[in-house]
């Protein structure tokens, strides 16, 4: 009997762009991986920003009251502290390694504010969207601290940090309790390459923030992003240590309509979110 090896399907980059430059907040300085554009989303996920700076002038003025509807956000530190406040009586003390899970559903006014005068701060918010059935659901916080997501060899030297999902050997699966099934994770790549499986039912995209790596022959560096092919399997060649995000999930295949922090199915829905916070009942039962 002849024997042989089915060769797995390698996901390649389709798309890339540089982050651009934007502020937020009260004048936070970042880089805008996804969202920048209408064509620069990935279903299901609506923006990715990433702030890295150790001027505090760049992130002293953080991000005070503002609300959200329709969507659900994660919030990564990877370096430094902020604090979150909500509408709801939430507060968390979000501190380096540590992540944020946060559903606005109906109605969320919350703040996130800088802990620190000076020093580096460095991480990234994902805005993952909601299915219409979902979007006005009650609102929900949680906070997941660094000693929950520890760091997982990886095969060739490097090492990961599942934010969403998990890993069995080099094999990535999916958060099957969230709508999207994200997977979120945070990827170090020593000299070398790291072939990583991932559900070839997802959309899959990385953002560098460290070093330079390969995809496939596509040359990505620091602040690129790079919206990858369908496949089984993600091949990240280096030549030094580099570091990338990598986010994928199940996309909602719905319709968009977005105004601010306002993300429905419908333009009627976003006047509605609108009149809502106008009228103070946008967070209402």
């Amino acid at each position: 009997m002849s024997q042989f090896t089915v060769q797995k399907t390698q996901r390649s980059v389709l798309q890339h762009w540089q982050a651009m430059a934007a502020k937020d907040g009260a004048g936070v300085k970042l880089k805008r991986a996804l969202g920048a554009r209408q064509g620069q989303r990935l279903d299901p996920f609506l923006m990715l920003d990433a702030f890295s700076s150790d001027n505090p002038d760049d992130y002293i003025a953080g991000f005070p009251a503002h609300p959200h509807r329709g969507f659900e956000t994660v919030t990564y530190i990877v370096d430094g502290h902020m604090r979150h406040r909500d509408h709801m009586g939430n507060e968390g003390d979000l501190k380096a390694g540590g992540v944020q899970w946060m559903t606005a559903g109906r109605g969320i006014i919350h703040e996130e504010m800088p802990q620190q005068e000076n020093g580096l701060l460095r991480g990234f918010q994902l805005w993952i969207n909601l299915p219409a059935k979902e979007k006005m659901k009650p609102a929900h916080y949680e906070d997941v601290p660094a000693s929950a997501m520890p760091w997982q060899p990886l095969a060739a030297q490097g090492a990961i940090k599942l934010i969403a999902g998990s890993v069995d050997h080099n094999r990535l699966l999916a958060d099957s309790s969230r709508v999207a099934a994200p997977i979120i994770a945070d990827v170090k790549v020593a000299a070398g390459i790291e072939i990583l499986a991932l559900p070839p039912t997802h959309q899959a995209m990385v953002y560098v923030f460290e070093g330079r790596i390969r995809i496939q022959g596509q040359d990505l560096g620091e602040t690129d992003v790079a919206i990858l092919s369908a496949g089984e399997q993600l091949a990240i060649e280096s030549d030094a240590p580099a570091r990338v995000l990598l986010v994928a999930g199940a996309p909602l295949n719905e319709p968009i309509a977005q105004y601010g922090p306002f993300v429905m199915n419908s333009m009627e829905e976003i006047d509605q979110a609108i009149t809502d916070y106008r009228d103070g009942v946008l967070t209402g039962a």
